[in-house]
């Protein structure tokens, strides 16, 4: 039997602990793809494919604890969704702040 997907309440998610997750390249390359989908992605979509299956898993994990993703299996795979509304509700400005910000050292290099 596969385990459920913890998801913490909005009210439990820190701010450092979504810079923490953010300060992966290849996690703040999740979040950028799902940012740009604006819908629901799955895993090998939104992951960088480079990575191996158990990589991407745990860089979802790492993006679910925090509180920056929603992720519900869906038949075989597992659909992730960006928290925006949430984490823009509690913390304005900063999903959007770190990515301008993310997306203006990569041009700067």
């Amino acid at each position: 039997m596969l385990r459920p997907f913890v998801h913490p309440p909005i009210e439990d998610v820190r701010l450092e602990t979504i810079l923490y997750a953010l300060s992966d390249p290849a996690r703040l390359e999740i979040v950028k793809k799902l940012t740009a989908g604006g819908c629901p992605m799955n895993c090998s979509t939104a992951a960088p494919g480079h990575l191996p299956k158990s990589t991407q898993s745990h860089h979802y994990q790492v993006l679910r604890e925090a509180g920056l993703i929603r992720s519900e299996r869906r038949g075989t795979e597992v659909v992730n969704t960006l928290r925006c509304a949430e984490i823009g509700e509690k913390f304005p400005g900063l999903l959007p702040a770190i990515l301008t910000a993310a997306a203006g050292s990569l041009r700067g290099a």
